[in-house]
């Protein structure tokens, strides 16, 4: 049975404001959204709620996220050589890949980097051939 769900947001935790909001924007293209304390990452109609300096997690969250704890990926709407390129023009480098992985639109080609605290980044594209 189909539920009338869909993801919303979920929560990464950076340790320094000012380093993470650039990578997010310029590196991951997010759209940075200014909250009462910190900031959240908003990717049209998905976001990363971002614990950080001066942030309080809910009580709810028993283990609250970990800077680096993270493990995302994201779609590259290209050739992932695209995405790799611009990864080394903002001088992020490529840990893993590209390599044949499986995604919410089936089988896909990856690339795998890290966020400056850690957590893990993954860009998919599903425009091109497989391996």
């Amino acid at each position: 049975m189909k539920l009338p769900t869909k993801l919303d947001h979920c929560v990464i935790h950076v340790s320094d404001w000012a380093r993470s909001n650039a990578f997010y924007r310029d590196v991951m293209g997010a759209e940075l959204v200014q909250r009462s304390v910190g900031w959240a990452y908003r990717f049209a109609d998905k976001q990363l709620n971002v614990h950080g300096p001066g942030v309080q997690p809910a009580e709810v969250a028993r283990l609250p996220v970990q800077p680096g704890n993270s493990d995302l990926c994201f779609e590259w709407d290209g050739p992932i050589a695209r995405a790799t390129e611009h990864l080394k023009k903002h001088n992020v480098p490529v840990e893993s890949g590209p390599m044949q992985r499986f995604g919410v639109n089936g089988a896909g080609i990856s690339i795998y980097f890290r966020d400056p605290d850690g957590s893990l980044m993954e860009f998919i594209s599903y425009k091109e051939p497989r391996p």
